[in-house]
Formats: C-alpha cells, structure tokens, sequence
C-alpha cells in the first residue's frame, strides 16, 4: 500500500471530521430506534431517511479512516530551508509577463486543495511544474488557459 502525502494542517481537518461523524453515530441510532417504534417500516418515512444517514455518515468514516491510514504526514516546518519547492511548501510566483505575484501552498489532491485560498494540489500543471525547482528559478508551465512563465519570488516552509 503506497503512502499519500498530506500536509499536518490536512490530517487535523480529517481527524476533526471524523469525530463529528463519530459523535453523530449514537445520534443517528437513536433516531433509527425512535422511528421503529412508530410502525410499519414499509411506510415508515422517519425510518428510511434515518438508516440512509447512517449508511452515508458510515461511508464517510470508512473514507476518512482510510485516507488516514494511508497518509504519510510531511511538515515542512520541522525541515530546513532550502529554498526548493517540495510537497507542502508555499511558494510565491511573479508572472513574467503582468508581473502579478500570486502564492500558492502545494498539498494532497481530494481534502486539502482550494484553489481559492492558495491552495494547489500537488498534482496540478502548476505544482507538477514547480517540485523540485529552486527559488529564483524561471519555469515555463503548460496550464489549461496556455504557457505561462513564472519566476519563483520565495519558497516558504510553513
């Protein structure tokens, strides 16, 4: 079974995740014990949508339970410096041709990326272009809106 890279912050949100599901799961057999006491089940709506929420919040800790059991958590705050890009850095990029800097933290595909808040997966054209190169480098990347040249400003282990 190979390891799938995750950063810290991204194994604490999974491990949040699955203690609210396994606080739900009591919850979730109480209210299959209330509806069954009203019937019928064949008719028993209550019934229904309360074992389809448990089959659903048990898929989900299987899922997490899982991703955690594969994961092999890498901190870059605990590593020293080097100044190239590696899986969980955050690296700041000048485009070469608008000069806007824009800062991406490169973390596991499915949970952690949100391209909104600067978060790339590893993955990704943009990220696949950067590991392993070194802070003041030039890369050229193939990106789905084109080429796009970016200097490599900072490469920040936090």
């Amino acid at each position: 079974m190979d390891k799938v890279p995750m950063t810290v912050r991204g194994e604490k949100l999974l491990r949040d995740e699955l203690e609210v599901l396994l606080k739900r799961r009591p919850l979730i057999s109480k209210a299959i014990g209330e509806a069954r006491e009203l019937g019928d089940l064949k008719e028993n709506a209550e019934y229904h949508a309360a074992r389809e929420e448990q089959g659903i919040c048990e898929a989900q800790i299987r899922d997490i339970e899982y991703k955690l059991s594969v994961a092999q958590v890498i901190d870059v705050t605990k590593m020293t410096n080097t100044g190239k890009v590696i899986f969980g850095t955050t690296v700041t990029l000048i485009d070469v041709n608008t000069d806007e800097e824009v800062k991406y933290q490169i973390v596991a595909d499915d949970d952690e990326a949100n391209i909104k808040e600067g978060r790339i997966s590893v993955n990704s054209p943009i990220a696949r272009g950067l590991i392993g190169k070194m802070e003041g480098d030039e890369v050229n990347i193939q990106t789905p809106g084109g080429t796009k040249e970016f200097e490599i400003d900072a490469v920040d282990y936090i």
